[in-house]
């Protein structure tokens, strides 16, 4: 049984920084490409960053170079690295690997 878990989330104020990690069991992070995804009240659950099995990473136009998203085979597990947090980036955000999904984490960025 496949299973994504995200951790990491909570509050933070603007300007600062979260890690966040989608530790998986029943499946090998290192063989697929790994989506981070997020969901802020009312609206759609929008991509936030991949990495692909080769180590390649993509990223929304609204966070680049403010995120960054790597693994660590040892610990089947995928991060999301994020820095310079702003109110807008307020969301839960969730781990997909093909069909499956996390339960996500909740991200509140305020002052």
């Amino acid at each position: 049984q496949v299973q994504l878990v995200e951790s990491g989330g909570g509050l933070v104020q603007p300007g600062g920084s979260l890690r966040l990690s989608c530790a998986a069991s029943g499946i090998f992070l290192r063989v697929y490409p790994v989506s981070w995804y997020r969901q802020a009240p009312g609206k759609e659950r929008d991509l936030v960053a991949g990495i692909t099995n080769t180590g390649s990473t993509n990223f929304a136009d609204s966070v680049k170079g403010r995120f960054a998203v790597f693994r660590d085979n040892a610990k089947n597990t995928v991060y999301l690295q994020m820095n310079d947090l702003k109110p807008e980036d307020t969301a839960v955000y969730y781990c997909n690997v093909l069909r499956w999904w996390g339960k996500g984490t909740l991200v509140t960025v305020s002052s």
